[in-house]
């Protein structure tokens, strides 16, 4: 489950609640989601109480309620939002990028975890470990298959310009994303493998190896 480039995590200091001057709008949202990921990610799923979003927020427990109504919704749309905002941010360094090889090497990154703690990754398999109805899987289909499509989409670009070979694309993806995967449980779990070396640099560099065109060397 793919997330951001980040620094180890560190606890979030609750924001004091002024009744006053409540946020409104997009404003109130943005600090709400944010608010919602890094106290699943503290607490999880099970014992997650709109109460502690409100704090972390520094908004009211009603607004909380007025935003998102039941866990289960909220657990989704934060799910969602988490990975719209990376996305942006994937595309927004895509698009500064060289060449596809460059925008290959962005996306391991954002894909893996920054850290064992990183908040994102946790939230994934917090939501993916609930049970959900057709719309909520049908929501997570869509988000798990959208990196599959920028993985595509730089495969088919570097092999247009005889920059990657010629892979069968569908299964490449499968397979790269499989490795990328289990590369961010490990980095998760904390395997001591990874202490010392880089996931980024090993996943790179198994990537790059079938990649690279038969008239290079």
């Amino acid at each position: 489950m793919p997330t951001s480039e980040t620094g180890p995590s560190r606890p979030t200091a609750r924001v004091p609640i002024d009744r006053k001057r409540q946020p409104s709008g997009d404003e109130a949202r943005e600090r709400a989601m944010r608010a919602a990921v890094s106290v699943i990610a503290e607490k999880g799923t099970a014992a997650l109480r709109m109460s502690d979003i409100a704090a972390r927020a520094g908004m009211s427990t009603g607004h909380i309620l007025y935003h998102f109504g039941k866990k289960d919704r909220l657990l989704l749309e934060v799910l969602a939002w988490s990975q719209a905002d990376l996305w942006t941010r994937f595309q927004q360094a895509a698009d500064q990028a060289a060449s596809p090889a460059e925008k290959l090497d962005l996306f391991v990154r954002f894909y893996l975890p920054g850290s064992q703690g990183d908040e994102r990754y946790a939230l994934w398999t917090q939501v993916l470990a609930q049970s959900h109805d057709e719309a909520g899987r049908k929501i997570l289909t869509e988000l798990l298959d959208g990196w599959d499509e920028r993985l595509e989409a730089i495969l088919r670009e570097g092999r247009d310009l005889g920059h990657f070979a010629a892979v069968d694309l569908p299964e490449f993806t499968i397979r790269a994303v499989a490795m990328l995967s289990g590369l961010s449980e490990d980095v998760m779990f904390g395997r001591s493998r990874w202490q010392h070396a880089s996931p980024h640099a090993f996943a790179l560099s198994a990537l790059e190896r079938e990649l690279r065109p038969t008239d290079r060397h």
